[in-house]
Parts: C-alpha cells; structure tokens; sequence
C-alpha cells in the first residue's frame, strides 16, 4: 500500500527540530524540505524526479525555507512538472536559464554594437552619430533597454514608443521606431534573435504633419530677385549665396558647406560628395548628400555665371563660402535668412533660406518648373553678377 503524503505546512515546517543527520519533510510529487543538522540549522527546499533517460534520481536544490515560501515552492513544483510533461528535463533547463541569465544580450548591449558596426561604416558623421546614441540613452534605455533582446515583444516596443511620444518628442519617437528595426535586423544577423518586432509596429505612432518652411509664390519671383540684385547692405558672398541658392534647388547645408573641388565648370555639374571632411569646430561640417548617396547636381548657365563671380571672391580657398573671419570655416547657417531679412521679408511668413528648395519641390508639374526657371531667368542679369 502506497505511504499517504499529507501536505506540509509552516507550522510544520517551523517546528521540525534539527537532528544529527538531515531528514526530509515531504510535500508530495517530489517536492521536500530537507532539514539540515547542525551546525547548519538550515531547512531548504529540494525537488526530486526520475530523469527521463537514465531513470535515475535527480535531486534539484532550491532555496532555503522561510525565503522561499511553501506556497512559492510548490510554484516551482509545478514548473517543473510542467517541463517534465513536455519532455523538458528541469535540471537542463535550469542550467540554461543561468546560462542565459550570464550571457544575457541586452537591448542596450546589441543596439550599442549595432551603432559601433554603423559608425564603422561611415554611415554617418561623428556629430549625427552622437545624437542617434543620446536618443537612445536619453529615451530608449531608461524604459527597455536592459530587458535581453529575445525576451521583447511587439507590446513592449509599442508602450515604449507610445510613452516616448506623449513627453511630446514625436519625432525623437520616429526616429527610435524606424532605428530598433534595424537593430533587430542587425540583431538576427547575428542570432541573437529569430523575428523582428519592431517591424509590426505599423500604425503605432500618429505622425504629426512636418512643419513646411515658408514659401514665395512664383508670381513673386522676379519680386525676390531684384531684391537681391539691389541689396547692397551685406558681403557680396551674402547676396551671391543666396543668388546660388534659388538656382540650384540643393539644401542649405549642400551649399554652405560647398567645397571648390566638388564643381566641375567644363561639364556644368557640381557633384555633392556622400559625406565631407570635417572642419574643426563647424558642427554638421562632414555633411554631404542627404540620402548618403553621392548626388550630382546639374548646373544651368545662370548657375555658372553667379559661381564664376563667387569664385573672383573665393576661388583661392577651399570652401566655395568661407567665413570672413576664418576662411577655413564657412558662413553662419544665419547668413541667408539674415539677408532676406534686411530685404524687407518675414522669414517666419514671406519666405526663409530652407523654404527656396520647397519652392520648387511644390510644383507639380514640367509646365510649372519651366515657368519657375523662366521667372529666374527673367530676374536674373549675367552682367550684374
């Protein structure tokens, strides 16, 4: 006849008194409290099981009573039959578990390699590098960043861009939604993980519409044009970089930071480099075309005229805008907008140095962009440049 178990408790468990050898009080299915003599005065919890294979003994310790509570044992009880069921052996799983625990790969950890790889790779300057990493210390790994990266989900990723967007950085929340799919892409090319959440996370953050910079309709193009033949008040530089601005459609950045060596006079082109050398001390100096990609601008006859007038001013040093008070730097990202300003136009409403390459983008059709470049034609005068 098989012995009947009856089921521990505390008071049992607290009044067990300390004996010469250790003896077991049981709980049922394997589950026991093994109390210890002395000098030790321990009664810690034990788990006992015959290995599926073998069909030996296998003696699991766990953690000492009263730390590890009746009820939490039998917890644990019921994991490991629950293993054992599913043909798992407990004692392996443990050891993986703590394996796993050691070697735990971070989100932290694998975004921090993904950025290394990154930055290896020139896929950006030193100073958009840096940025990328603060959102990430400043946003990310606060909230999930030390959960290892098997163990996140697509609702873990989604409270955390929900909860970065409502402090009211949306765009700092895009950024992170649109950068953990690569470093979960990064993170399967390297088997950490099988599956990519963040790639699920359609429709979980409400873009906010960007902010367009204002615009001059086309009908007061020449308007513009003989304002800026007419300003004398600032450098010449000033006047012909703004002059060069509306010709070329390229962002403020592509021709502040332009170099002589990118213009090519005899083929009419100006070829805007990936990424540019870095000037000491000019933040976002090392950058090149937008989308990283080497991007070749074809230069009209106007555009020429005005860059062999700028080249009479600058033509001797490398930066096609050099500052007036170090020629190894270049004119203040204000410059433009200061001018219009002194022009007579509320760069906040008539029209701002961003908003000349919007001007163009907005024209919806090859009619309109003929009638764009006839309107600069029409205001421009080679002879005066």
């Amino acid at each position: 006849m098989a012995k009947i178990i009856v089921p521990l408790t505390d008071t049992k468990i607290e009044a067990a008194k300390h004996k010469d050898k250790p003896y077991p009080l049981n709980d049922g299915s394997g589950l026991y409290v093994e109390v210890r003599p002395l000098p030790s005065k321990k009664k810690v919890w034990r788990y006992k099981y015959k290995h599926a294979i073998t069909g030996k003994d296998v003696k699991l310790t766990l953690d000492p009573y009263p730390a590890l509570t009746l009820s939490r044992a039998r917890d644990k009880r019921s994991e490991f039959e629950a293993m054992r069921a599913n043909g798992l052996d407990p004692r392996e799983q443990i050891e993986l578990a703590k394996i796993k625990n050691e070697n735990a790969h971070s989100l932290e950890k694998i975004t921090r390699a993904w950025h290394a790889e990154q930055t290896a790779k020139d896929q950006w300057g030193a100073d958009t590098g840096h940025k990328i990493m603060r959102k990430f210390e400043n946003h990310l790994f606060p909230l999930i960043g030390q959960m290892p990266i098997e163990d996140i989900e697509p609702q873990h990723i989604t409270q955390t861009i929900k909860a970065i967007d409502n402090t009211g950085v949306n765009r700092v929340a895009r950024d992170i939604k649109a950068n953990l799919v690569k470093i979960f892409s990064f993170a399967i090319q390297e088997g950490y993980v099988r599956h990519n959440p963040a790639r699920e996370m359609d429709g979980v953050l409400i873009i906010k519409k960007k902010k367009h910079y204002p615009q001059l309709k086309h009908d007061r193009i020449p308007e513009l044009l003989q304002r800026i033949d007419n300003y004398k008040r600032g450098a010449p530089l000033t006047r012909l970089c703004t002059l060069l601005s509306l010709h070329v459609f390229s962002r403020s950045s592509e021709v502040r930071f332009a170099r002589w060596s990118e213009i090519n006079f005899d083929k009419q082109q100006w070829v805007i480099p990936a990424n540019r050398t870095a000037v000491k001390g000019v933040r976002y100096s090392d950058r090149g075309a937008k989308m990283k990609e080497e991007h070749l601008v074809p230069l009209s006859p106007h555009a020429i005229a005005i860059l062999r007038q700028i080249q009479q001013y600058s033509g001797n040093y490398e930066n096609v805008f050099p500052s007036r008070d170090d020629p190894k730097k270049f004119i203040s990202e204000n410059t433009v907008n200061k001018a219009l300003q002194n022009m007579g136009y509320d760069t906040q409403v008539d029209v701002c140095g961003h908003g000349f390459r919007g001007m163009a983008h907005s024209l919806k059709s090859d009619k309109r962009i003929s009638r764009y470049i006839k309107a600069i034609g029409q205001g421009f005068n080679v002879s005066d440049v």
